[in-house]
């Protein structure tokens, strides 16, 4: 099979410098997003000093990004208000609000990961901070857009996407950013955490579990999606993924957390049904992976045209890989390490592929394009 990349075309031509911030648009969170999901897969090898360290660059890195597209967004809704506002009743556009909760939360797990050997427990001060802002904005986002959905927007079966999973998924990452912060958090704040993860969770997966079964009857009735949405089979794998992760980091620190806190008998009931359920949802997510693969490949037997979606060839991918290695620390089979870190190399792959094509296009100004204000 050859992959013909085609020349990409201008989406808009910028006529000022002012048209980066008008036609900035929450997509480009995902850029952030699949920066750092590369930055944490790398810091599952702490035992490798070249993959460590390269992995802290990327987390820095992924900050500056972060950052910049905070700054840009942010004066979109300052100097265009107006234009910045129609974004809660576009039916595709106001899914990706939840890449900025989600973004974020990379920067707070790198914080964990990188930023304790190097800072010290100030950095678990400043990765805690962040969670709580990261785990109310993905709450926002999680009942906001739907209600938007419900109200404002116009959406039917035979055009639904796995987009709409964005706003859902932030939740189920913001748990398992929580999961990964208790065992360096203080005991008096334990008990409070290990709820709100829980919480987080049963607000993301359960509804996410239910709109991908609606996403494989739309795709059994009509098929596949346009062209332009070739990646969005990927995102599908995302809530799948950050379910397993957070459950299966939580089945390691919620017995002793329950047992510090007069909860004993319960202790290892709760890690015992964790390990299960993460462990049962990392196969579901083996099996959404090959499905996914074999989707792409469909695509790609014609040219694909890159866009901003492309990073969902990134983030779910590398969720799914850090729960692989997880799953295999916490049961030492070597065969699913291996995979695990053969998961790494994909990803690291595919970041390679979708970064270049990004600068390229972002150069050009391609890809700064928001279908809010298209007609304006």
């Amino acid at each position: 099979m050859t992959i013909d990349f085609p020349a990409l075309r201008p989406l808009t031509s910028l006529s000022s410098p002012r048209d980066l911030v008008r036609l900035f648009t929450p997509n480009w969170f995902a850029v952030s997003m699949g920066t750092g999901i590369v930055a944490v897969a790398l810091g599952q090898f702490p035992q490798v000093p070249l993959l460590f360290k390269t992995g802290m660059g990327i987390w820095v890195f992924t900050m500056v990004l972060f950052a910049l597209s905070v700054v840009m967004y942010g004066a979109r809704w300052v100097i265009f208000f107006e234009g910045a506002k129609r974004i809660l009743s576009h039916s595709s556009m106001s899914m990706f609000l939840g890449c900025i909760p989600m973004a974020l939360a990379t920067v707070g797990n790198g914080m964990v990961i990188y930023g304790v050997p190097a800072l010290g427990d100030v950095a678990i001060d400043i990765a805690f901070g962040m969670w709580w802002f990261d785990a109310s904005l993905a709450f926002a986002c999680g009942i906001g857009v739907p209600f938007f959905m419900f109200t404002r927007q116009h959406h039917t079966h035979d055009q639904m996407t796995a987009i709409w999973l964005l706003p859902v998924v932030a939740c189920g990452v913001a748990a398992s950013s929580g999961a990964l912060l208790l065992p360096d958090l203080a005991a008096d704040t334990h008990l409070a955490v290990l709820f709100v993860c829980f919480a987080l969770w049963a607000c993301s997966v359960p509804l996410a579990m239910g709109l991908i079964v609606m996403l494989v009857v739309r795709m059994i009735v009509h098929k596949l999606p346009h062209v332009s949405m070739a990646a969005s089979s990927w995102l599908a794998l995302g809530p799948i993924a950050s379910g397993a992760l957070g459950l299966l980091l939580l089945s390691q620190s919620a017995p002793a957390v329950l047992a510090a806190n007069g909860l004993a008998p319960f202790a290892d009931a709760l890690g015992g049904a964790s390990l299960l359920a993460g462990i049962l949802l990392w196969g579901f997510g083996f099996w959404w992976l090959f499905l996914a693969t074999l989707i792409t490949i469909r695509y790609f037997t014609e040219p694909v045209p890159f866009n901003l979606g492309w990073w969902a060839y990134t983030f779910p991918l590398g969720v799914y890989a850090v729960a692989t290695l997880k799953l295999a620390h916490i049961i030492p089979l070597s065969p699913i390490a291996w995979f695990g870190a053969v998961l790494v190399v994909a990803l690291i792959i595919a970041w390679l592929i979708v970064a270049l094509r990004t600068v390229s296009g972002g150069w050009r100004g391609d890809l700064f394009n928001s279908p809010c204000i298209a007609d304006d």
